[in-house]
């Protein structure tokens, strides 16, 4: 990336800028922005990601160079999170939308904001972006929503076509261990550790919570602007990339909002564009200069002469689980839908993917997918951008029942959501299906290209999950994530259905044998032909930014997936070990150390026996001052219910050593609803 020191403006920074709330509480935020520039538009990203060591690298390379472009940079701690006083116990809560604009309001009130805001974030900033704006507060002009939904339950980190996700786990095991930690004292003063321990009794077990809602109701609707997109009244600049969990939401976004929008997505992975990994990274930061300097200055930039959606257009690429950069090229269209992508069909046959005016050979399949199927299966987000992309899918096809296509004698192209209507019975009241879509090259190794889940009992929606009447057939449809791909001549495209896809999502609670009648079966996939007008597409650029901060490696960090097979006793093991390592932030001398392993098991065909393990450890030091928490999180399952177990402890040093200053656990059973 390419540093930027000499900005058209001056920078000012203010590191811990109160702002009250109407019930008395502070929120706490950093502040950059232009000297001498007199009032001018301010762009907020509010978050829990502790402004003092959780973002600090990021945010420094984005919001100093928009400040050296004339903007009021604000990024500020949710209540409870940071230096913000109260305590956050759950996710975009009422009380979070309300303070933000109430954040909104107080930046009009200031002398050097015009009265015109902004809101970006990326991952919970472009969630509470998109419902912040679904508020229609008037001081909000435009937003940047970049790895959001707009549907909490069908398209976020919880669930998938109703299955739970393994995400769900992990992520709620990452706000656990954020959740512990304090303020820092530079900036408090001497309440830091009152405020700490407020914290820490009050955040509570989020997982507990999420676990209490298995399906699609009021708990999950509030906040999806899904439910009325019409409430949106402000532009949107709608981002994403492939390798995140939440590209589908761009797509929807282009298609159901009214206002002006903009979708864009890369090859990345849950990262800003200028960041983005896999590449290639793009300037993504004057494309938000243009972005602003249109809603918010007026300035006449041409974004919105551009094309509404611009996609990377992915090549094929053997199989593993991290790559640097995914070959490709930038494609877009005016609107979306685009009239100019049609349905490819192929019906399934025996084991075959064929032409529809080809005769399908009508056969009765059946599978049961040992629980082993997905431990090459990779994150439903990718954070890390590898190792964490699904792996060559020969071993998890082995599980599965596949159908494929003849090699191609005419390579294809597809860009938007491939859907798969299957016709299916079974035995089994609850039961699940994995699809997923791959390339086999003509060396036979096979590269997931999308996939999708549905859980059985959800299938005439979400909101009432109905189970299954054993030997009763049912046509249901199973949508499968957005992607664009090519697919090559001499290729073959494959279809692989599963009945488990642990631990990517929870197995259901018994074996479960699917029968799969052929008769009732396509694939439809969105093909899209090339186009000269792509090539004549603006080039997005080399990123740039601002220096960044002065960091210090102490540790180095590490980051493995280890899959572990117990022969003797048929067990296996995913062990996801994120080690942030060690490092100092010079500017405020300040200690940040953090890791965590994931656990994920089964044996056999014990669907008892799936358990997943996550452990956290964080902490902060400065001279003679130090803390440190540990977080566990056990989730286990029976048929009937899940059984989650948890603990905190949390540390302080003193010159007798170290000891720990609080603890807690929780022991909680929850029924099982139909998952």
């Amino acid at each position: 990336m390419k540093q930027v020191t000499h900005f058209p403006f001056e920078i000012t920074e203010q590191a811990n800028v109160r702002i009250p709330m109407p019930d008395g509480i502070e929120l706490s935020a950093r502040i950059w922005r232009p000297k001498d520039a007199g009032p001018v538009p301010a762009i907020v990203e509010y978050i829990p990601y502790r402004k003092r060591f959780g973002s600090t690298a990021r945010d420094e390379i984005m919001h100093p160079w928009l400040a050296g472009h004339g903007y009021a940079c604000v990024r500020v701690d949710l209540r409870g999170s940071g230096e913000s006083e109260g305590v956050l116990e759950d996710e975009y809560l009422q009380q979070e939308l309300d303070d933000g604009c109430r954040v909104l309001s107080w930046l009009a009130e200031q002398s050097w904001c015009t009265g015109d805001a902004g809101m970006m974030g990326i991952s919970w900033g472009g969630f509470n972006a998109l419902q912040i704006a679904a508020m229609q507060p008037p001081e909000l002009k435009a937003i940047v929503a970049a790895c959001a939904s707009d549907d909490r339950f069908t398209d976020d980190v919880h669930h998938m076509g109703g299955c739970l996700l393994g995400d769900n786990i992990s992520w709620a095991s990452v706000m656990f261990a954020y959740n512990s930690m304090p303020p820092d004292p530079a900036l408090v003063g001497d309440d830091w550790r009152d405020l700490w321990f407020e914290r820490l009794r009050g955040s509570g077990l989020w997982l507990e919570k999420w676990l209490r809602h298995q399906y699609r109701d009021d708990y999950w609707t509030h906040g999806s602007v899904c439910e009325d997109y019409s409430a949106i009244k402000c532009p949107v600049f709608s981002v994403s990339g492939w390798a995140d969990g939440y590209s589908n939401a761009v797509f929807r976004l282009m298609r159901n909002l009214k206002v002006p929008r903009k979708g864009l997505i890369g090859p990345w992975s849950h990262k800003y564009p200028h960041q983005g990994v896999p590449g290639p990274a793009i300037d993504f930061l004057h494309e938000l200069l243009n972005w602003w300097d249109h809603w918010l200055k007026g300035k006449d930039t041409g974004v919105m002469e551009e094309p509404m959606l611009r996609v990377w257009m992915q090549d094929s690429v053997p199989p593993i689980t991290y790559y640097a950069k995914r070959p490709g090229r930038w494609v877009a269209e005016d609107k979306w839908p685009s009239e100019q992508i049609r349905e490819r069909i192929y019906n399934l046959s025996r084991y075959r993917l064929v032409d529809p005016e080809l005769d399908a050979e009508p056969f009765r399949h059946t599978v049961q997918s040992p629980l082993s199927v997905g431990l090459f299966a990779g994150k439903w987000c990718s954070y890390a951008a590898g190792p964490d992309l699904a792996h060559d899918q020969r071993q998890e096809d082995g599980g599965s029942l596949v159908f494929q296509s003849e090699r191609l004698t005419e390579g294809f192209e597809i860009m938007g959501a491939p859907c798969v209507d299957l016709e299916v019975s079974t035995e089994q009241e609850v039961a699940m299906v994995a699809v997923r879509i791959s390339d086999v090259a003509p060396d036979d190794k096979v590269t997931r290209v999308t996939y999708g889940l549905l859980n059985l009992t959800h299938r005439y929606g979400s909101e009432e999950p109905r189970p299954l009447q054993p030997g009763k057939r049912y046509t249901v449809r199973v949508e499968l994530n957005g992607i664009a791909h090519v697919f090559p001549k001499g290729h073959k495209v494959r279809l692989s259905v599963s009945t488990s896809y642990w631990p990517l999502a929870w197995p259901p609670p018994e074996p479960v044998r699917l029968n799969i009648y052929t008769e009732g079966c396509s694939l439809y996939l969105p093909q899209r032909e090339p186009r000269d007008s792509d090539a004549d597409l603006k080039d997005l650029g080399e990123p740039e930014g601002a220096p960044g901060a002065n960091i210090t490696p102490l540790d180095p960090e590490h980051h493995n997936w280890l899959v572990h097979r117990d022969l003797a006793v048929d067990a296996s093991e995913l062990q996801v070990i994120d080690d942030r390592g060690r490092h100092r932030l010079d500017d405020i001398d300040l200690e940040v150390e953090c890791s965590a392993v994931e656990k994920y098991s089964s044996i056999g065909d014990d669907f008892e026996s799936p358990r997943a393990e996550v452990v956290w450890e964080r902490s902060l030091k400065r001279g003679q001052w130090k803390i440190r928490t540990v977080t566990r999180t056990v989730l286990t399952a029976n048929p009937d219910e899940f059984i989650l177990h948890a603990t905190l402890d949390a540390y302080e040093h003193s010159s007798a050593g170290e000891k720990r200053v609080y603890s807690n656990d929780w022991d909680e059973r929850i029924p099982r609803e139909l998952v």
